[in-house]
């Protein structure tokens, strides 16, 4: 499986990042996970990453939609606005327990997500991940 040096999860639930760690960790998915309970904080800290250490910018980001304060589509729109250099090179991915089929299409018009993805993450969805956006 292709390793990627860094991973951000953003999602409200302690729990299912510290799953999402566990899979990603034991499958040899990625060197380094971030995760973060607010969308507001991992945009500050992608905007940090920007400016102070661009070589961090992280390769994947999972994402959840329903979340309190700003939500995934909020984030979304936030992220758009950094530079091109760096999320043209990031793969973002919605990783919800959302089944609104309107969330869904909608995730997938957005030229920001590469693809939409039920919880939990599966070592299958990493398999996924590999096989398709892969760079190697």
């Amino acid at each position: 499986m292709t390793k990627y040096r860094k991973v951000f999860l953003i999602d409200d639930d302690e729990i299912h990042n510290f799953l999402c760690e566990s899979v990603i960790k034991s499958q040899g998915f990625a060197d380094t996970v971030n995760s973060y309970l607010w969308a507001e904080e991992a945009l500050t800290s992608l905007h940090h990453l920007v400016q102070n250490a661009p070589q961090d910018f992280p390769e994947i980001i999972f994402l959840d939609i329903n979340m309190p304060g700003m939500d995934g589509w909020e984030f979304i729109e936030e992220y758009r606005k950094l530079p091109a250099e760096f999320t043209q090179k990031c793969l973002l991915f919605v990783l919800s327990s959302a089944v609104d089929k309107n969330d869904i299409m909608h995730a997938r018009t957005l030229s920001e997500v590469n693809d939409f993805f039920s919880k939990p993450l599966t070592s299958d969805i990493l398999s996924i991940i590999t096989e398709q956006y892969s760079k190697n």
